[in-house]
């Protein structure tokens, strides 16, 4: 059973709101085709040069741990954008849940969201549980391995149009990992929640595992086209409609 006294839904994007198949076969090779272009327009851009020295520190604390990423040859602007898209190619092909390449990534989507070549995706269950919720006096926020920019975009550009009205807030990973307990602390300070007035819902059960150790009421969801699973210590939603109808 859900907790009825839950005040604030925290959700996970990937698998829970949105499919899967749309970060994995849209989204990453946009991304991935797109890299090399957007660092050559754009690396005069603050934010970006931030996000290429972040990757060049991860580049380097990969080498000292021996992980053997592509050598990074620095040397001309071309250089430096050469070696910045083999190691984001790199890291994309570990998929890697770095803060760096997902801030970059986000800028990236940016430009094909405003385009319009990018809409995002969201189940048809999402808008009328978004509304459902908000009637409730429900606070809804979004925990997700993309950037908070990456988020906004795909929930201000749906098919379904503009849900960021919905939305109370964002975190990604630099609050701390999803599977991390203390991640869940922290957003339940920053939302002024207590964690067990807060449901966490995320198709990864290591990340219901630590929002239950932080205190949260937590739920597996399991949309049409995932794994089964055998069995859960967390209760299993199919659909937003039967969360808070």
């Amino acid at each position: 059973m859900l907790a009825q006294k839950t005040r604030a839904v925290l959700l996970d994007i990937e698998g829970t709101t949105t499919p899967v198949e749309f970060v994995y076969e849209t989204l990453f090779p946009f991304a991935r085709q797109h890299v090399r272009e957007f660092l050559e327009q754009h690396l005069s851009s603050d934010g970006v040069r931030a996000d290429v020295r972040a990757l060049r520190q991860e580049h380097r604390a990969d080498m000292e741990k021996g992980s053997a990423p592509p050598a990074w040859n620095e040397g001309a602007e071309g250089s430096l954008v050469g070696a910045a898209v083999s190691y984001v190619h790199w890291l994309m092909d570990q998929d890697r849940k770095s803060s760096a390449l997902k801030s970059l990534q986000g800028k990236i989507w940016e430009g094909g969201y405003r385009s319009g070549l990018l809409r995002g995706q969201v189940y048809a269950d999402v808008p009328l549980a978004f509304e459902r919720w908000k009637k409730q006096g429900k606070a809804i926020h979004i925990f997700s391995s993309g950037s908070v920019l990456a988020q906004k975009l795909i929930f201000a550009h749906t098919t379904e149009g503009d849900l960021t009205p919905y939305l109370d807030g964002y975190f990604d990973t630099t609050t701390g990992a999803k599977a991390s307990a203390a991640s869940y602390h922290s957003i339940g300070e920053k939302i002024g929640a207590p964690p067990a007035e807060v449901l966490f819902v995320s198709d990864v059960t290591a990340e219901l595992d630590a929002a239950r150790a932080a205190g949260m009421a937590t739920a597996l969801c399991v949309r049409p086209g995932s794994r089964e699973p055998e069995e859960s210590a967390h209760p299993i939603v199919r659909t937003f409609d039967i969360i808070y109808p």
